[in-house]
């Protein structure tokens, strides 16, 4: 079973910094690994931080200059990720569903205050990989719950409430939850 535009939701008893409390979008997960992008996790850096630093024209909406770059996971953290509504058509996009985009490439950022721009976006630098089999195992061994991904959640849902937002999809308020597993 594959987790793809699913919501891994962090247990109680995952101890590992990067990913304790956190909410994980799957982006991908075949049988060669997973890669997924961490939505609750903002960084201290802005859009607005971002485009600068990479001498672009910055967005003349103001809530859009001020959005947190989150911190997607540990891995090739100087690429950037952008997690978008709708689709568009993008230099370097991964389908994710019919109306949700992965986006590599920077011309998405170029065109943030035209048009064309996405509705919703969500920008990430790094991500959260898993090689083949890996994250079976660590759902095996009970780190992480899973359960449909919700675009209210990823776009709209205040970071700081992601994590019980996302795990009250699935009726569980994971607050309540033990980190110590038990067995039959």
């Amino acid at each position: 079973m594959y987790f793809n535009n699913q919501f891994l939701i962090a247990m109680p008893s995952l101890g590992d910094p990067n990913f304790a409390q956190t909410v994980t979008y799957i982006c991908s997960h075949d049988a060669n690994g997973a890669l997924g992008i961490v939505i609750n996790r903002p960084s201290d850096l802005t859009v607005q931080d971002l485009l600068a630093h990479l001498q672009m024209p910055l967005p003349a909406c103001e809530r859009l200059a001020q959005q947190p770059i989150f911190i997607g996971g540990p891995v090739q953290t100087q690429q950037g990720f952008v997690i978008h509504a709708p689709m568009g058509q993008w230099e370097a996009t991964l389908p994710l569903t019919s109306r949700l985009g992965l986006t590599t490439s920077k011309d998405i950022l170029e065109q943030l205050d035209s048009p064309q721009a996405p509705e919703h976006l969500l920008v990430a630098l790094g991500y959260a990989g898993w090689g083949a089999g890996q994250l079976e195992q660590e759902m095996l061994d009970n780190a992480w719950l899973s359960g449909p991904a919700d675009p209210d959640v990823l776009f709209k849902t205040p970071i700081s409430e992601r994590w019980t937002a996302a795990a009250a999809l699935l009726g569980i308020d994971p607050r309540l939850l033990s980190g110590e597993m038990g067995h039959a």
